[in-house]
């Protein structure tokens, strides 16, 4: 069975950052997918982007010869958010909807989201000591656990992570359910 991990890399909101840390964070993802692309490819993993590609013409062509390149693996894709807000998703879904003459229900809602073949998250981990979504998956989170972590994310390790697995997995999810 694939396993799926979404990072929300950089949001709609990100482009009021300074111009220099923005450029400093393209740079740190070109160089990830310049150096590590094959190594991802080699152990089966999938990359796909959701978001606009809105980016220099340099990494507008790395994410997409990075998206093509492992297209058919199947051990674990990653979905990296770049230039995503759900808000902005959400609009656009009822867009589509509205614009295709479709009945507003949430299978077709559904299906107009960037993650429609993507299964919703059971567990969402925030870092950075901020306990909000911050406009991330606010439709597929809806019955996400929710893991709020003091760390920020590049101190966030593996030791961090495995925490938050244990922690998860004694949890009895009932889903509205007694």
């Amino acid at each position: 069975k694939i396993k799926f991990l979404t990072l929300y890399a950089f949001s709609t909101e990100n482009w009021k950052r300074p111009k220099k840390e923005i450029n400093y964070l393209f740079a740190l993802l070109e160089n990830f997918l310049i150096n590590r692309i094959e190594e991802l490819h080699k152990k089966n993993i999938k990359l796909k982007i959701l978001g606009s590609k809105k980016f220099s013409p340099k990494l507008n062509k790395l994410l997409i010869k990075s998206e093509k390149k492992t297209f058919k693996n199947r051990k674990l894709q990653i979905n990296l958010a770049l230039n995503y807000g759900s808000k902005f998703e959400l609009i656009n879904a009822f867009k589509s909807l509205k614009k295709n003459n479709e009945k507003i229900n949430e299978k077709n809602l559904t299906k107009y989201l960037l993650t429609k073949n993507i299964p919703d998250p059971d567990l969402l981990i925030r870092t950075g000591n901020t306990q909000r979504l911050s406009n991330f998956l606010l439709w597929q989170a809806a019955y996400a656990e929710i893991f709020f972590e003091k760390k920020l994310w590049p101190e966030f390790n593996e030791k961090d992570y495995n925490k938050v697995i244990k922690k998860f997995r004694n949890i009895k999810r009932n889903f509205g359910k007694i």
